[in-house]
């Protein structure tokens, strides 16, 4: 019997100037729909799992149309419920060579954040649940949407639920003292943490030394050290770590980490020519969720998320449509980028 997995989260529209255009140049915008938890859904049904994303939507054409575009690529929506009046929406300015990309959030007030504990029925919706993953930016919509992440977090840990957490952080969202008091009180019900270079460093003021993520310098021994700490913390039982050199906003190199308690893996590295970045970390997330459940061992398994995760940079929007097989004949070594016939 395939996994069930359960994500929950915000599902915003996606506007865009085309191509590399600047906002202020821009007199027309593309569409397409995405957000963290929404992502790591796509991911995982495309991979052949039972994905399953739960969040609150307005009851009108634009929330529809959300929920379509998740039923498109397999995602179960049946526990989504309809409530509010709006829903989030971000406009994204892509980056290009030494330009740096933009995002500009307009989603306060959106359906989610003013959900409350009564539209979501946990015990049901956990019901032959393998896996709930949550992200550190949905706590941050708002103080209801912090309390439903907790309680969602703590009913799927009594449930023994594996619990997965992408830390997240978006400091236009929340300060980082409020992350950091709202993401401890999660995090003592998380199984997996997830995070970046730079995460750790403004939830948990834990830092990775002679690393810079501004010059794209990353110290192997630092994260290795803060992995131990975070692992003393919170007992976690694995943390994965992307780690993120950036050369420009055209180029990163792009490798990852992965902290069993008593062993550290570390990925191949890939040069990754940057189409669309959004969503990357989410990628990762879904690919390294994947791989456990497939059962691979460590060291397959960070190498399976990282290049899942290199395969997104490579396609435009927020989802990762690779399959399973091609993220595989990538992981394990083909990374010629030929033609296939």
């Amino acid at each position: 019997m395939k996994s069930r997995i359960v994500t929950f989260g915000e599902i915003m529209l996606r506007l865009s100037p085309k191509g590399y255009l600047r906002f202020c140049q821009a007199d027309t915008f593309d569409a397409c729909f995405g957000g963290g938890e929404a992502n790591v859904a796509v991911s995982l049904a495309n991979y052949g799992f039972e994905s399953c994303f739960v969040t609150r939507l307005p009851e009108n054409a634009i929330g529809q149309s959300a929920i379509n575009e998740l039923r498109r690529y397999g995602v179960n929506t049946g526990y989504i419920v309809h409530g509010g009046d709006r829903i989030g929406i971000y406009y994204l300015e892509k980056g290009a060579s030494q330009r740096p990309g933009k995002v500009i959030y307009d989603r306060a007030f959106s359906a989610i954040s003013t959900a409350s504990r009564n539209d979501f029925p946990w015990e049901e919706i956990f019901k032959d649940c393998d896996w709930f993953h949550i992200t550190g930016i949905t706590p941050a919509l708002s103080d209801t949407a912090a309390d439903l992440v907790v309680e969602a977090c703590k009913k799927a840990k009594e449930l023994g639920v594996k619990v997965s957490c992408d830390l997240n952080y978006r400091n236009s969202l929340w300060p980082k003292n409020k992350a950091q008091i709202t993401m401890t009180e999660i995090c003592r019900s998380v199984d997996i943490c997830i995070a970046n270079e730079q995460d750790i460093s403004d939830v948990f003021d834990m830092h990775a030394k002679e690393s810079n993520v501004l010059t794209g310098k990353i110290n192997k021994s630092g994260y290795m050290e803060v992995a131990e700490k975070l692992q003393k913390k919170f007992g976690f039982e694995k943390i994965a770590i992307t780690l993120r050199e950036s050369i420009s906003a055209s180029d990163n190199n792009w490798s990852a980490m992965l902290y069993d308690g008593n062993n550290y893996y570390f990925s191949k590295k890939y040069a990754v020519h940057v189409v669309d970045r959004v969503g990357g970390g989410d990628s990762f997330a879904g690919g390294l969720i994947a791989s456990i459940l497939f059962g691979y061992d460590p060291k397959e398994a960070i190498e399976f998320a990282t290049a899942a995760s290199c395969l997104k940079h490579s396609i435009e929007g927020d989802f990762n449509l690779v399959s399973k097989e091609e993220v595989d004949k990538l992981a394990n070594g083909d990374m010629s980028g030929r033609i296939q016939r």
